[in-house]
């Protein structure tokens, strides 16, 4: 087993080859070295620092369009709110001299006999009437001895108030006015005391 070390310790130093011993570089080149790994160092370090602003750069543009896109969506998500809770405005619009007619009838209905069966029958229906107009968002605007307001009440004409309390308020209603989830879609004509 030995001389099988001894053969394989003389065969590599057979393969080994000597070492060539080279000249050392003159001080000069060594300073040109030194130059050229500190010119390609601040390379590197200025196409970091570019590199880095880019990033900077693209991480801004990124936060932004997601604070674009969210609130793009929000605003989409009211808008859309609003056209549920207003789209069936023109149609309730429509349906308010029906109300107006109704009204009257349960007025002439009201002098009727008290037990008929005719205006028990008549009184279920504008019940339920009155019903779906809340469940739709539709709501009177109380105007009757309330004080005179350009916002809510439209005036007809002015006569001399009944008692002192009424003055500047409303007298009495000529067409009732209505809110459509608060916003006004028809306005109370009224007469104002003075």
């Amino acid at each position: 087993m030995t001389e099988d070390k001894d053969k394989v310790n003389a065969e590599l130093e057979n393969e080994t080859p000597d070492i060539i011993e080279q000249p050392e570089e003159p001080a000069q080149e060594k300073k040109e070295t030194k130059k050229e790994k500190a010119h390609k160092h601040s390379k590197v370090e200025e196409q970091l620092e570019k590199t880095e602003l880019e990033l900077l750069e693209l991480k801004d543009r990124h936060i932004r369009l997601q604070a674009e896109f969210d609130n793009y969506r929000k605003r989409t998500l009211k808008e859309r709110m609003e056209l549920l809770k207003t789209a069936s405005e023109s149609l309730l619009i429509s349906i308010l001299p029906v109300i107006d007619d109704f009204d009257r009838a349960m007025q002439t209905v009201n002098l009727e006999e008290k037990n008929s069966h005719i205006k028990e029958g008549v009184q279920l229906i504008y019940n339920k009437f009155q019903e779906f107009l809340k469940q739709n968002g539709v709501k009177e605007i109380e105007a009757k001895e309330q004080d005179f307001d350009t916002d809510l009440h439209e005036a007809i004409t002015k006569i001399p108030a009944p008692t002192e309390e009424l003055k500047g308020k409303i007298v009495d209603v000529v067409q009732k006015g209505y809110f459509l989830n608060d916003k006004v879609i028809r306005f109370s004509k009224v007469v104002i005391g003075e």
